[in-house]
């Protein structure tokens, strides 16, 4: 469980200039971040554009990440639904031998009660022994998991953390003050990651980390160690990136950064559309001077 503190990257999904997966681009994105000392890797997660890939696609994904890792770094597969039975089937069905826990976001679309979401991850958690960490993401789901909801699902043995996306310091806060300390509370915003672990929390799950994996990680270990002043630094550098990235939405503006790296193209997959030439422009700038800062 200690393995998931710090810095975890949601990987993007690669695609070629046909909209292939690109498995090649992905490998060395992998390789890039465990080299820059990226703590652990979020697989299929929402910035992989799951809900736009077939079967096979995820299977060739997780194959390549797995290979790609050879065990350097812990992984955290994505697996959510707003089809309970469906996410205990698939649960049942997938191969998880090689991932240390799964990342399992907050029923969508059918907006279920505070009641409702509990009992969900309580079937989800009874359904296999594989570690959960709770994703709560109310912009893009459409509910808001309460801290009370939290709090009673983190006395399940096999669930343990949350990664909180509400953009709220004040719930971050609530929820350190109110799980046992071995229950993670991870930030799911870029922009809150340095707050995040400066008030307690355990670290992120991030987006703009897998572009600037060193500086990111350096900037989460420096609030885990209590060094305010440079983790404030590096946050404030990021600050600019951090925003830019989602403007016209997400993976868009992390996959020019990445492309721009040499990882893949900056294509998207429908109904998602690639960044406006204007940020692509203004992302491209921002990368460079991060850069130039971080020499």
């Amino acid at each position: 469980m200690s393995d998931l503190k710090g810095t975890g990257v949601a990987l993007i999904t690669p695609f070629t200039e046909n909209g292939a997966v690109d498995t090649n681009a992905l490998t060395e994105l992998v390789n890039f971040n465990i080299e820059a000392g990226v703590d652990y890797l979020v697989v299929l997660g929402t910035t992989a554009e799951t809900v736009t890939l077939n079967a096979s696609e995820k299977q060739m994904i997780i194959d390549t990440v797995v290979l790609a890792t050879k065990n350097r770094v812990p992984l955290v597969l994505g697996m959510g639904s707003n089809n309970t039975a469906a996410l205990i089937e698939d649960l049942q069905r997938q191969d998880l031998s090689d991932f240390d826990a799964i990342l399992s976001v907050t029923p969508y679309y059918n907006k279920p009660s505070q009641r409702g979401l509990i009992a969900h991850f309580k079937a989800v958690a009874e359904s296999t022994s594989k570690d959960i960490i709770l994703y709560n993401v109310p912009g893009r789901t459409g509910v808001d998991m309460s801290v009370e909801t939290i709090v009673e699902l983190s006395t399940i043995p096999n669930i343990i953390g949350i990664k909180e996306a509400a953009g709220s310091i004040e719930k971050i806060q609530q929820l350190v003050a109110r799980t046992e300390e071995d229950f993670l509370v991870i930030s799911g915003d870029d922009a809150t990651a340095s707050q995040t672990v400066l008030v307690g929390g355990d670290g992120v799950i991030s987006v703009l980390g897998q572009a600037l994996p060193k500086e990111f990680s350096t900037m989460i270990n420096a609030g885990l160690n209590g060094d305010i002043p440079q983790a404030e630094e590096l946050d404030s550098q990021l600050a600019a990136l951090s925003e830019l990235i989602f403007e016209e939405g997400n993976p868009s503006g992390i996959k020019v950064l990445c492309s721009h790296l040499g990882y893949g193209t900056a294509k998207v997959r429908l109904p998602l559309v690639e960044a406006s030439s204007g940020l692509e422009s203004k992302l491209i700038t921002a990368l460079e001077l991060q850069k130039s800062l971080s020499l």
